[in-house]
């Protein structure tokens, strides 16, 4: 019989005989280990560092929430709007808590404003509608233009009027009432696209002005008046607001 001996094998690794320890591992990974730090939003700066944050967020009453009265003017709540802000920078729902208030604020004065010409003019109309005919008839004739043609004329004539006042020591008005007359027959020509029609309107402006200044003028208290005004010169500056008027908004 043949005897067959089986011997223990005998492996060699290079990692028998070698002892692990734990610990010192662990200890070798805590101190490579970086922690990883996560951004934080801006909306979250409330809930840490120093940044004060807006008292009055929960508040829903707008005036109340900027800490303004119901009358408060325009600079008041700009004022308490920029230094709510400048308090309460960093924090952005403390920012948007304010904008939006003073936002609501605004859109109600502004609609209120609105509101309120609305009621001016209807209640002009109505007052047009009730007025006798004559009134009705002679409003015909008059319209409003816009703010800008206004101002524009109103320089124009102003300006006559320095002038003549400027010149009234070296001789009369004559010439710049005579300018004043032509600017005037030119913007109702403009404007009614009749010259007839404009020669009518701005000579009857013309004398009409002439005639309430030549009464009006001398009854005027002469301590008011300037001692080298004349007359004449007096009665040109009614003459040019009269044609003022006429250019400006007869139809």
């Amino acid at each position: 019989m043949v005897s067959l001996s089986v011997s223990t094998p005998n492996f060699t690794t290079p990692f028998v005989g070698q002892k692990l320890t734990f610990r010192a591992n662990t200890k070798k990974l805590q101190t490579s280990y970086s922690p990883i730090r996560t951004p934080r939003c801006a909306a979250d700066t409330s809930y840490g560092g120093n940044v004060p944050k807006f008292p009055r967020t929960s508040i829903w009453d707008p005036y109340k929430r900027l800490g303004v009265s119901y009358d408060a003017s325009e600079e008041e709540i700009w004022g308490s709007r920029n230094f709510l802000l400048q308090q309460y920078a960093g924090h952005e729902r403390s920012e948007e808590s304010i904008e939006s208030a003073f936002e609501k604020i605004l859109m109600a004065s502004f609609t209120q404003r609105k509101k309120t010409k609305i009621n001016l003019k209807s209640k002009l109309k109505k007052k047009v509608e009730e007025s006798p005919p004559w009134v009705k008839n002679l409003l015909n004739f008059v319209e409003v233009p816009p703010i800008e043609v206004i101002f524009r004329r109103f320089f124009l004539f102003a300006f006559m009027g320095g002038w003549s006042i400027m010149n009234s020591a070296e001789g009369g008005p004559a010439f710049q009432v005579a300018v004043s007359l032509a600017a005037c027959i030119y913007f109702l020509n403009e404007k009614t696209k009749s010259l007839g029609r404009a020669c009518i309107f701005g000579l009857g402006a013309l004398v009409t002005g002439w005639v309430c200044g030549s009464v009006l003028v001398p009854n005027i208290p002469s301590m008011l008046l300037h001692p080298t005004w004349t007359l004449e010169l007096v009665t040109s500056l009614v003459v040019y607001v009269f044609l003022f008027l006429a250019c400006t908004f007869l139809k």
